[in-house]
């Protein structure tokens, strides 16, 4: 899972590298944004983090946009708490379907990682990891000022009862993302 991760990021870098800088008066043939992203898992935890994303106009005239986000427990629901401590590590594949309009329609598909640290030994039988697999759906809004926000509502098509995953993967979730652009 670390390698598939590693080559995501690879791959972005020589996308940012490989792509024509912005030339005076036009728009920029690339984008790069990243920021916060707040998750919250239907009836569960408050799940916070990091995202960042990736487009340039080789990729449908910037309509797909390939992202990475780190969410965790540890920063939201089990903050100072005796909550798990879980971790989500996402590769996405965004499509934004008006993108040039303040209010955007997207769909995003989501791979990756799930880890939750269950703590106490007697414990260590149960499933604590998962491969992700969601999809998400809602609006980008996209300010005059280099910041974006994007509201969505998830499904998780991998889930766990405790026995056959772990039993603190619920199907349904919703997020906050702020990002900046920095390109």
């Amino acid at each position: 899972m670390i390698n598939y991760l590693l080559k995501i990021l690879c791959f972005l870098g020589f996308c940012i590298i490989l792509t024509p800088q912005k030339i005076a008066g036009q728009e920029s043939n690339r984008e790069f944004t990243a920021g916060i992203r707040l998750q919250k898992t239907h009836n569960l935890y408050f799940e916070n983090g990091i995202t960042a994303d990736y487009t340039c106009a080789k990729l449908w005239d910037k309509r797909i946009h390939l992202g990475f986000s780190y969410v965790t427990s540890r920063l939201g629901t089990a903050f100072h708490s005796n909550a798990l401590k879980q971790d989500n590590y996402l590769g996405t594949l965004q499509f934004n379907f008006r993108r040039k309009k303040i209010l955007s329609p997207i769909v995003k598909l989501n791979t990756g990682y799930f880890y939750v640290d269950l703590e106490n030994p007697i414990f260590s039988d149960l499933p604590h990891t998962s491969a992700l697999l969601s999809i998400e759906g809602g609006i980008l809004i996209n300010l005059k000022l280099p910041i974006r926000i994007a509201l969505t509502f998830g499904y998780n098509f991998i889930t766990g009862n405790g026995l056959s995953g772990p039993g603190t993967l619920f199907p349904l979730f919703y997020q906050l993302s702020i990002s900046y652009k920095i390109l």
